[in-house]
């Protein structure tokens, strides 16, 4: 009976100054101050009850201690699932990163793409108009003495000028024809009927609109030359072509 009342005396002690103290400091965290109480008081009891006052003595201490490694185990727990978290959101920024450079790799790609389209188109642009300009001055075909027969390097000419009225609808073409003095006037004006003709119809073939050709013939009637001789009539027994532009042709009408 009375080892009995000594231990409830001891542990009245314990408790009493232990209590007092955690109301005057203030505990610095919440956590420790709870899993220690409770280890403290637990550790108390058992030491009591299985040791008597000494044991109760050691089991405050070993209960202290095993509620604050519960604690910390569970503070651990906590950290690692936090960082488990950060983990997973620093993989999802990376892979948003990676598809926020591959977007950017291809729209470089386009952006160079697109630059060199515009070059080619600016390049295919001034050729056109340097070979409009060149046209507009006027393009001659050339033929033998009495003969309307196209020439295979005129033909290729023709080509040439076939593909820049499909480069450009609007564009129509004034053509005319043309014999040197040598025989009749009549003679003359039927051969520069005849070459316009048949330039006429070159183009036609290269599907150039009839409509978009105008021609007439002179004959002998406008030699480019005053005096008369071999290279003069050579370059008189022509087919002028000249491109016009709409404005052009009503000016020219």
């Amino acid at each position: 009976m009375k080892k009995q009342l000594i231990a409830a005396t001891i542990i009245s002690a314990l408790l009493l100054p232990h209590t007092s103290w955690a109301v005057v400091a203030e505990p610095q965290e919440e956590r420790e101050h709870t899993e220690e109480l409770v280890g403290l008081s637990s550790g108390i009891l058992l030491g009591a009850v299985i040791a008597g006052p000494v044991g109760a003595i050691i089991g405050a201490f070993t209960g202290t201690m095993i509620g604050k490694t519960v604690g910390d185990e569970a503070e651990i727990a906590d950290k690692k699932q936090q960082l488990v978290k950060q983990e997973h959101e620093l993989v999802e920024t990376q892979q948003q990163l990676i598809a926020m450079d591959l977007q950017q790799q291809e729209l470089v790609q386009v952006s160079e793409k697109y630059y060199q389209l515009q070059t080619n188109l600016a390049e295919l642009n001034a050729n056109q108009q340097q070979t409009l300009n060149e046209l507009t001055i006027g393009m001659n075909v050339q033929f033998k003495t009495g003969s309307s027969q196209i020439e295979p390097l005129f033909k290729q000419q023709l080509d040439n000028v076939a593909y820049m009225m499909t480069l450009s609808p609007e564009l129509t073409i004034d053509l005319t024809g043309y014999a040197d003095r040598r025989g009749a006037d009549q003679y003359n004006q039927a051969l520069s009927e005849q070459r316009l003709a048949e330039v006429t119809q070159y183009l036609v073939v290269q599907g150039i609109d009839s409509q978009r050709l105008q021609g007439r013939a002179y004959g002998a009637t406008s030699p480019l030359h005053t005096e008369q001789n071999h290279e003069n009539d050579f370059f008189d027994r022509r087919v002028t072509l000249t491109l016009m532009s709409p404005g052009a042709e009503l000016a020219a009408n």
